[in-house]
């Protein structure tokens, strides 16, 4: 192996969703938004005593494990852990996850076998504005047309698959440059305003844009929701989701099973947009998470994939 959805709720409403924190140098753009290094576990030659991590121990970071022997129930600072039965597992840890967890398996036996994680921080991308109000207040009609985006939003977020993506190595859905990273955040006269859910990767209307990795459709937008656009989200299983926002066309529909590499429709700049681009945002359960420490490094294929 190589998910936070990009939806925003009235309270961020004035905020622009895209292209904001423009970075002119693509080459500089493919390293994660940190001033230090992500720290990254490989695996070992399998130990079932111990958990065998594999991924970014980091702010915004996915990690891929196997459960040591004779496990019945994992939990990640008590919050249970669904387990394959092969074993294996995913936990993720959000923009502003704290600097430890504590990782428990029971066993069969009554014992249990404890981790403590320690997180690596990040330096995100603040940007200070001292003539700017954080947002207008947003209207009835828009309140009124928001509820029903966030019910549907939140129902494809509740939405269980089978799919096994979550194992596979994920690709850029497409490459370019990168106009926007994940974790940045603009304070308004002091106030701080809504952190950038995902990545951006500006390419014209029309370019089109692959499955980062298997998964199952649960959201495909019939009309642009008032913020998002056109909005497409995708369950890859084990609680890990992707969603794209502002397409200018979807081309798939929910309940398709979708293979990585498998185009899904098209970039544009609908909704609350700056200008064309793609937007993809990850969620593992509720916490945000960084696509770019999924994809890893931009190659020149995007349809190119890792095993």
């Amino acid at each position: 192996m190589r998910l936070a959805s990009g939806v925003v709720t009235a309270a961020s409403a004035g905020i622009l969703l895209g292209a904001w924190f423009s970075i002119p140098d693509a080459s500089a753009a493919q390293q994660p938004s940190s001033a230090t290094p992500v720290p990254n576990r490989a695996i070992a030659p399998p130990d079932r005593r111990s958990f065998n991590l594999e991924g970014a121990l980091s702010q915004g970071g996915v990690v891929l494990g196997s459960v040591p022997a004779n496990t019945v129930s994992l939990t990640l600072d008590g919050n249970p852990v669904e387990v394959a039965p092969d074993g294996r597992f995913l936990i993720a840890f959000g923009r502003d996850a704290g600097a430890a967890a504590s990782l428990v398996a029971r066993l069969r036996n009554g014992g249990e076998v404890r981790e403590a994680l320690t997180i690596a921080p990040r330096a995100w991308r603040i940007e200070h504005l001292t003539t700017l109000a954080r947002f207008s207040r947003p209207s009835a009609e828009f309140e009124r047309l928001r509820a029903p985006e966030l019910a549907a939003i939140e129902a494809a977020r509740t939405t269980v698959s089978d799919s096994q993506g979550w194992r596979q190595s994920f690709q850029w859905p497409v490459t370019g440059r990168i106009s926007g990273l994940f974790g940045a955040q603009r304070v308004y006269r002091g106030e701080p305003g809504a952190y950038h859910s995902g990545v951006d990767v500006a390419k014209p209307a029309g370019t089109v844009l692959v499955a980062p990795a298997d998964g199952v459709v649960t959201l495909a937008a019939d009309h642009p929701f008032t913020l998002e656009g056109n909005l497409l989200m995708i369950d890859h299983g084990m609680g890990l989701n992707s969603a794209f926002l502002h397409l200018s066309r979807i081309d798939v529909k929910p309940g398709d099973h979708v293979r990585r590499g498998q185009p899904l429709g098209t970039i544009g700049a609908t909704g609350r947009a700056t200008g064309p681009h793609m937007h993809w945002s990850m969620k593992w359960k509720d916490q945000r998470i960084d696509p770019l420490l999924l994809a890893g490094p931009m190659t020149a294929v995007s349809g190119a994939v890792r095993n």
